[in-house]
């Protein structure tokens, strides 16, 4: 995506704000976002969700909004939904062109990013270890930016995922080559996000992320989330969580071939496996169960911001 085509397609600042599943970012911060000049993304959902999610998107905002796919759970109703946003965001999987339309790929190596490349992406997003959310990268954001931008060639766009929380990260990102700043955590801390509220209040507090695998059951891919019960339970012997936790995610990987809904887990007690985040809907108990995905840069956000004043601050 290069400075020329986020012209064309009318983003203005170059923040672009990730696009968080399991009904996290859902039409109204994506059409926030968009609608202050920067581009909005739609988490990934079940395809129908998805496409209610985009059409509400539109009924808010005329200007371009990106829907994210997690190509090992997408199904062909998923890439119709894509095919319709101004933008589709890829993660994981192995990088493939499905969309006629503007495609970006998030990569967590030089490897991927060649891959990508190779497919037709028009962009790739180089997401550093100190993301929040599923992350499958070693190196830190700048560090993994310099190499893909070695890698490939320059006409390529490369925008930065990880690290970003402030304007100074956006310019520094800018000064290293990226064409855009891409931010998860620092979305997720506004009013128009859909986490649970005590999640938010969490994320305003925290001041401690862990990479793990320990909320993998389906999809048993490391994420880098704050600290609560289930961590403080299970995570004693180490980030990884014991064997037996372990073998069930693994075994649990099958799950992956399931198309994700913005369902509600069942359980507030205890621990759950699921990847799915407390979102408003969700027990409250869920909070202390289940996944608080969050960056780093959490230990620097020290409030909620309206997603439109967050642009204007962060593009200044």
């Amino acid at each position: 995506m290069s400075a020329g085509l986020l012209e064309r397609l009318g983003v203005a600042a170059p923040v672009v704000q990730a696009g968080m599943g399991g009904g996290l970012a859902r039409h109204e911060l994506a059409a926030a976002v968009s609608d202050a000049g920067g581009l909005g993304t739609i988490g990934f959902l079940g395809a129908r969700a998805l496409a209610g999610e985009l059409a509400a998107a539109r009924r808010l905002t005329g200007r371009p909004v990106a829907v994210n796919v997690l190509a090992p759970f997408a199904t062909r109703d998923h890439w119709r939904v894509a095919a319709e946003a101004d933008v589709a965001v890829t993660h994981w999987g192995t990088p493939r062109r499905r969309v006629p339309g503007v495609w970006v790929h998030q990569c967590g190596s030089v490897a991927e990013a060649r891959a990508a490349h190779r497919a037709g992406a028009d962009a790739v997003i180089a997401q550093g270890v100190e993301a929040g959310g599923h992350t499958r990268a070693q190196l830190r954001a700048l560090d993994l930016l310099e190499r893909i931008r070695a890698a490939l060639p320059p006409d390529v766009p490369v925008l930065l995922a990880g690290g970003i929380a402030e304007r100074g990260d956006v310019e520094e990102a800018l000064r290293a080559g990226a064409v855009a700043a891409v931010l998860g955590t620092r979305f997720l801390m506004t009013p128009e996000s859909r986490a649970h509220p005590a999640y938010k209040e969490r994320l305003v507090a925290g001041r401690e992320t862990v990479l793990t695998t320990l909320f993998g059951f389906g999809w048993p891919a490391p994420h880098r989330v704050l600290r609560n019960a289930a961590t403080e339970r299970w995570l004693r012997g180490g980030p990884r969580g014991p064997l037996p936790v372990r073998a069930l995610n693994a075994a649990g990987g099958a799950l992956a071939r399931l198309p994700l809904r913005p369902a509600t887990p069942p359980a507030s007690r205890g621990f759950l496996l699921s990847p799915l985040a407390p979102v408003e809907e969700s027990p409250a108990g869920l909070v202390d169960a289940g996944p608080l995905y969050a960056g780093e840069t959490v230990a620097r956000i020290a409030g909620i911001t309206p997603a439109a004043a967050l642009v204007g601050e962060l593009a200044g």
